[in-house]
């Protein structure tokens, strides 16, 4: 199988999702939109990933590849073939299946527990986990489409929209060089918050929690893929 991601940032790689690929002996293949936004033809790809990324998907006229973007993951959704969004990539698939992408009432940064709600599918994961966020927008769930996972400080996490399209607000993916160089990049972001967490606190729960992560989204593709 042909894993293609789409890579908006330097800073924001696969993480473990490269370690999932490697275990299951799939290829992969990168559009890294920040050097060049020449997108693959839909038929050479069996997965596609759409990556985070510090811009919003409104940002249009900073980012000209958001619009070549946005019309390549409506021919490859066309398809009928499997893709998995993350951070800004969930939040792409949302606008694209015509939702609303819009300002959380809090930015969520750092490890906060996820709740699963529909569990149909999904049996390998817990209930209720630590994960890494780093976003301040949010979006309406598409039309059709299920709620997967909430947290406190944002209703709509995850949503899955038949057994083809899975979107994830927060970062399952995460790695400890992932982190870093996310923290490294976003520092301007740690204030005091109620859902941020500064430096410090990230780096404790991130060696507390990191080494779940890598079988938490390889579960949730297991599944996502066998649905």
């Amino acid at each position: 199988m042909n894993v293609h991601f789409i890579q908006h940032v330097s800073f924001e790689s696969p993480g473990t999702l490269i370690d999932w690929c490697v275990d299951k002996n799939h290829f992969t293949s990168f559009t890294r939109v920040y050097e060049s936004s020449n997108f693959p033809h839909p038929g050479e790809i069996d997965l596609l990933v759409i990556m985070g990324g510090p811009m919003s998907v409104h940002d249009e006229n900073q980012f000209a590849w958001l619009k070549e973007e946005k019309l390549f993951i409506k021919k490859y959704i066309a398809t009928g073939k499997k893709i998995l969004g993350i951070c800004l990539g969930s939040q792409l698939l949302a606008e694209v299946l015509g939702a609303r992408v819009f300002l959380n009432g809090e930015k969520e940064i750092g490890w906060w527990p996820v709740i699963k709600i529909n569990k149909e599918g999904f049996e390998n994961l817990p209930s209720e986990f630590e994960t890494f966020h780093w976003h301040g927008e949010t979006f309406d769930l598409p039309t059709d489409a299920q709620l997967l996972f909430s947290t406190e400080g944002c209703k709509n996490q995850g949503f899955l929209v038949g057994t083809q399209i899975a979107a994830l607000q927060f970062h399952m993916e995460m790695d400890m060089p992932l982190m870093k160089a996310m923290v490294l990049h976003g520092l301007h972001e740690l204030a005091n918050s109620k859902y941020i967490q500064l430096e410090n606190e990230m780096y404790e729960n991130g060696i507390q929690f990191m080494a779940a992560q890598k079988n938490y989204i390889s579960s949730f593709l297991d599944c996502f893929l066998n649905l």
